[in-house]
């Protein structure tokens, strides 16, 4: 397909797009934004701030999730793309700052800025798209409609305080995340075919892997951080040492086989659209989530590596890599068709570490599940680099 002047990215069979320039300084506001939510776990770390922070995560995710797909669909080098992107890096900015203090004093300006960034991204795909895809633009009409409608609770949210205004944004939360799953259905307007999604498989596979590459720079920028600011005690160098190879068998069992396998898959299917919503927009959120979470118990470990593990340090420590194993063994699951039995048996021994994990130092349990993962990685990479993958389970 070509733009035929229009801001539509030319397509061709099977063609692999590069992730852009601007695409990448995009980004940097999500850096910024993964810390931010890092950081406002650590210091709401109950049931109430775990949950309240859980709603912002899943709003920072939608939004970067969301405008990864138009940029799969308009051209980031034509210059009206690219001031699109400026201005939701301005408003994504706002929406960063404003978390810490989300339910608090700026609930208003995190529902604002929110809001303007998901719907008026939407309508402007909607307007840049011509008429001679009408397939394309009554899709973005729907989804236009399905933001506008979640945008009135999450301002309703802003307006109001404590309990109504976290009730309001799980409405305004779930309304997001139901919308590709009920295919953006609309009164009036129908449902979009999955053949109206089709996206270029392998820059999308890049973007979630860059997004990846964020949220563990985030936990390899508070390990860093929280021990230069420590005493370098043969325990503080431990904690140190057994964080940061706990980052690097994420990223291995992340990106040593799964994510390439992953785009390649979702490169040359015919269902583009359909593995981009439940591959990349739905079972990514756990993988990162699961690095968001560990990046809180490296900082946690980093701090206090001594003494009994709290229910902080074992959310975090245990946890995190427990997210992030469900959630690329549901990646795995859908790109090769199988259920990976080393992902398997990495969750079945972190739940089992829960019950006895109270009884470990933080540096102990870190390090117990650090070994769980590198024991997961190496086994899928000695398992898969000496069979086919049909024949590993």
């Amino acid at each position: 397909m070509t733009n035929n002047g229009t801001l539509l990215r030319t397509r061709a069979p099977h063609q692999h797009h590069r992730v852009t320039y601007v695409e990448l300084f995009f980004d940097l506001v999500f850096v910024f934004a993964i810390t931010q939510i890092s950081h406002t776990m650590l210091a709401h770390f109950t049931p109430l701030g775990v949950l309240e922070t859980a709603l912002l995560f899943l709003a920072v995710w939608w939004v970067w999730i969301y405008t990864s797909w138009i940029t799969n669909w308009l051209d980031p080098e034509r210059t009206p793309v690219r001031v699109m992107l400026f201005v939701l890096m301005i408003l994504g900015l706002l929406l960063s700052t404003s978390i810490p203090k989300a339910f608090e004093t700026r609930g208003l300006t995190f529902a604002l800025a929110f809001v303007a960034m998901q719907v008026g991204r939407s309508l402007f795909t909607y307007f840049s798209i011509p008429k001679s895809q009408p397939g394309w633009r009554m899709n973005l009409l729907r989804i236009s409609c399905w933001l506008a409608c979640s945008g009135v609770f999450w301002i309703a949210g802003g307006l109001s305080e404590g309990q109504t205004r976290l009730w309001l944004w799980i409405i305004a939360v779930a309304i997001e995340y139901c919308g590709p799953v009920m295919r953006f259905r609309f009164p009036g307007l129908g449902a979009t075919p999955l053949g109206d999604w089709e996206v270029e498989g392998g820059h999308m596979a890049e973007r979630c892997a860059l997004f990846i590459i964020i949220a563990l720079g985030e936990s390899i920028v508070v390990t860093g951080t929280t021990f230069g600011e420590a005493a370098w005690t043969s325990t503080a160098i431990m904690a140190f040492l057994v964080a940061l190879i706990g980052s690097i068998a994420m990223w291995w069992v992340y990106f040593h086989l799964g994510a390439e396998a992953g785009a390649e898959h979702i490169t040359h299917s015919d269902e583009t659209g359909r593995i981009a919503r439940s591959a990349y927009t739905y079972m990514h959120l756990p993988i990162v989530a699961g690095i968001v979470v560990s990046a809180v118990g490296d900082e946690i470990l980093l701090a206090h590596p001594d003494g009994h593990s709290d229910i902080k340090a074992i959310i975090g420590i245990v946890g995190g890599p427990l997210l992030f194993l469900i959630g690329t063994l549901l990646f795995k699951r859908l790109m090769r068709h199988l259920w990976q039995l080393s992902h398997m048996v990495g969750i079945a021994l972190l739940l089992a570490m829960i019950p006895l994990a109270h009884h470990l130092a933080p540096l102990q349990l870190s390090a117990a599940t650090t070994v769980i993962m590198l024991i997961v990685a190496a086994w899928e990479a000695i398992s898969l680099g000496s069979k086919t993958v049909s024949d590993e389970v």
